[in-house]
């Protein structure tokens, strides 16, 4: 099988990230949408979370990533001992994660389940796909919170709804594929059916936000509830 390449290009962005709590052990920080997690083997792709960091921060590492588009917290070992702890905690499913995120349409029901199973789509990369045959399971909580007319960048006006999203399983693309299995895909996701422009163009950002997250501080072991406010 001919190895797959990746031609995209992230644009710049000049968003700051936010460090939202700091101790010896560990950041948490808010990272602005339309910046990497890690930097990309392209030379251009070089400008990411980690790379910043690590500028201030030698030696440390990320805990878990967050989608280029995807906007909010995001937990950071500043030493290996203390990376290895969280993300222990992250495998044992221990570590609470709540997003929010705005949906194409008036999604019917109040709350509910998605159960769907993902796998990597070779064919369409990066994209992935459900697949009940050889797909890991996913599962991703919902509850709806609002339902309401969001103007886009064009002047056009579409029906959407908040919903908060409670990941049970931590699948790549996981949220993004499972709101377009319900039928209605997040606002301004590139590839699972968030373009909603008259001309095909998408929403400047995809609207999915790391709201909180809850962990147990690996030293201490005092349970931190980090928020971060909603940027739409």
């Amino acid at each position: 099988m001919s190895s797959v390449i990746d031609t995209f290009i992230a644009p710049p962005c000049e968003a700051p990230i936010e460090i939202l709590y700091q101790d010896d052990a560990l950041l948490v920080i808010n990272k602005p949408s339309g910046l990497l997690s890690l930097s990309g083997k392209n030379p251009q792709n070089w400008d990411s979370v980690h790379y910043r960091l690590v500028q201030q921060f030698a030696g440390c590492t990320l805990v878990h990533r967050l989608d280029f588009g995807t906007s909010g917290l995001m937990l950071v070992g500043l030493n290996k001992t203390i990376t290895a702890a969280l993300s222990q905690q992250f495998s044992q499913r221990s570590v609470d994660k709540t997003y929010h995120a705005l949906l194409c349409g008036y999604l019917p029901e109040n709350s509910g389940i998605i159960d769907a199973p993902i796998a990597k789509d070779p064919a369409h990369f990066p994209l992935m796909r459900i697949d009940a045959t050889v797909g890991k399971p996913a599962q991703s909580h919902f509850e709806v919170e609002q339902r309401s007319l969001y103007t886009l960048g064009s002047g056009v006006t579409i029906p959407v709804t908040r919903v908060k999203l409670s990941p049970l399983t931590g699948r790549t693309h996981q949220l993004r594929i499972h709101c377009q299995f319900l039928g209605y895909p997040i606002v301004g996701c590139d590839l699972y059916g968030g373009r909603l422009d008259s001309e095909g163009e998408s929403h400047p950002r995809l609207m999915l936000h790391a709201s909180s997250l809850s962990f147990h501080h690996p030293l201490t072991g005092d349970l931190m509830r980090i928020h971060s406010p909603l940027p739409f």
